[in-house]
């Protein structure tokens, strides 16, 4: 079924944008769904043999579990891995821990296949897979190259970088793995030196993400920034400009121009769709009941299971867009699992000046995770959602 999507207004703007007050009624958000407790287990024990379960997805919640120490990983090291952007690299910028890079994840009633390289390429031979979204995605986008090249060191490749789309590709195995960046996913145009979000369209963006066999899409940090960090000069809702509105209700309507366009253009035959669900950061020890400024200095999960802040609201507006879609579409539901990991960012491991490590409180990364790092796992549960 296809749904109706709201076009935009495409009359020709005069230098002076009028700012309109606008009181958008409140938009009724889907509850969210209440994950069943997660029993942390700490145990510091090697678990040398894998066992090779595959995994049955309707008696297992593969996002219901818990963390537990594993010293067969990472499964690659970042010095062999030359795609990571600096402000993942943490081992590379000084982290002098690496307990983080030793935990894997654990459902409460199954065992996550382990991850092969080898397999994926041959399974998604002659294939493409595109991330789309902000730098999250950019986050796993790099974690999969680098989980699929550690099992094939001597295979040859082919990176193709540009803005908004780059592509690694695998040659002998006709597969890319491609990054398209669009943090709000709908389009943005410059009009007269203005940045305008236009909330209700998508037509330009999407037409380079239509041929791809498996889409993984993110989107949702990028609309509650402000000042400095704003993408945006002017929101275009219905027609009209707005200077600013209720973030959470443009974030709903933005996502359901995203849902129409799936439905619209994606052939659920051929194409595969994936979400990433929103990932959390860790700014606000509070949340953790911890004394500290921010995740500087974490170096391990959170024990008891589940954390005690509070779910993003973003994920709500999420679930309930994802509920009303008819094309079939993957909810990777990291959200939980990734809030436990307060030890799994970078901090202040990154490309800063030693003035700026002098100020973790002020400029330690709690939003980007360490490669390698947490967005293995999300390559995992994608791996196992693939393909088990």
């Amino acid at each position: 079924m296809a749904l109706h999507c709201v076009s935009s207004s495409r009359n020709v703007m005069g230098l002076c944008f009028v700012v309109l007050c606008v009181t958008l009624a409140q938009v009724q958000l889907a509850s969210s769904v209440v994950l069943v407790g997660l029993k942390q287990h700490q145990q510091h024990k090697s678990y040398k043999k894998k066992p090779s379960i595959q995994v049955n997805q309707t008696t297992c919640n593969l996002f219901s579990g818990s963390w537990v120490y594993d010293d067969t990983y990472p499964v690659y090291q970042s010095s062999k891995c030359s795609i990571i952007d600096p402000q993942f690299n943490c081992q590379m910028f000084g982290r002098p821990d690496s307990d983080y890079l030793r935990y894997r994840w654990k459902p409460v009633n199954c065992e996550l296949p382990r991850f092969s390289g080898l397999d994926f390429l041959v399974k998604m031979r002659g294939k493409s897979v595109m991330f789309v979204g902000d730098s999250l995605g950019r986050n796993q986008w790099e974690s999969l190259i680098c989980m699929i090249s550690s099992a094939t060191p001597n295979s040859p490749t082919q990176m193709i970088k540009g803005d908004p789309l780059s592509t690694y590709q695998f040659l002998d195995y006709g597969v890319s793995v491609s990054f398209f960046r669009a943090p709000y996913l709908v389009d943005i145009e410059s009009v007269q030196g203005k940045r305008i979000l236009k909330v209700d369209d998508i037509s330009s963006n999407g037409n380079s993400w239509k041929n791809a066999d498996v889409l993984v899409f993110n989107s949702g940090h990028w609309w509650s920034h402000k000042g400095d960090l704003q993408g945006w000069d002017y929101m275009e809702v219905g027609g009209a400009l707005y200077q600013d509105m209720d973030r959470l209700v443009v974030f709903d309507r933005g996502m359901r121009t995203w849902s129409t366009w799936v439905e619209k253009n994606i052939d659920a035959t051929r194409t595969r769709v994936f979400v990433q669900g929103i990932s959390p950061t860790h700014y606000m020890p509070r949340e953790w009941n911890a004394a500290t400024r921010n995740c500087y200095g974490e170096t391990v999960p959170l024990s008891g299971g589940t954390y005690p802040g509070p779910y993003p609201d973003q994920m709500k507006v999420l679930q309930a867009v994802i509920t009303g879609m008819q094309i079939p579409t993957y909810l990777l539901d990291l959200t939980t699992l990734s809030q436990l990991r307060k030890d799994a960012h970078p901090a202040i491991y990154g490309n800063l000046t030693p003035e700026q490590k002098e100020r973790p409180d002020r400029y330690s990364d709690c939003s980007h995770w360490c490669l390698p790092g947490l967005p293995d796992t999300w390559n995992q549960l994608f791996y196992t959602a693939m393909f088990f």
